[in-house]
């Protein structure tokens, strides 16, 4: 392996510890101090489902949880409404789109009870403000917590 590449790889653990041994508050109970560059985990219990990264941590996570979050903001949250509507494969005709599934009414509602249940599920983050190691700890995480809502398809 490039030594490089190795390097980075090997910092990778000590910051995923750090994010597991977190404390979990939630959306409503964040700290007035936040990381700006960090990876975040959403679990529900004991159960691992979503890591995501961003350089704008209190804002990234208000779009994943207040009730005006869209389906660009809210990316966890369009997940779960689709597996709660059986909405499971993204398409890209026109009456299946993003905004189409939005003006159905049961989807909409799916929608805004997934953005309602992230906002009181536990929440743990770590600062990471390199994009490269951003990118990579995003994946280690997700991978080794098998979180079931990450997805590194391309489209």
């Amino acid at each position: 392996m490039n030594p490089s590449f190795a390097r980075l790889v090997e910092s990778l653990e000590p910051k995923f510890q750090a994010l597991v041994k977190m404390v979990p508050v939630t959306y409503r109970t964040l700290p007035r101090q936040l990381p700006t560059g960090a990876i975040y985990l959403f679990s529900d219990g004991c159960k691992h489902l979503y890591v995501g990264r961003t350089n704008r941590l209190r804002q990234r996570l208000r779009g994943h949880c207040v009730p005006s979050g869209t389906h660009f903001t809210a990316t966890f949250a369009f997940r779960l409404a689709r597996g709660a509507t059986g909405k499971l494969t993204a398409s890209y005709s026109k009456a299946e789109s993003r905004p189409a599934l939005l003006n159905n009414r049961a989807f909409a509602s799916a929608f805004a009870d997934a953005k309602r249940r992230i906002a009181s599920m536990d929440l743990r983050f770590v600062a990471e403000s390199n994009p490269t190691l951003q990118a990579l700890l995003e994946i280690y995480a997700a991978t080794v917590l098998h979180t079931p809502y990450n997805d590194f398809n391309t489209h």
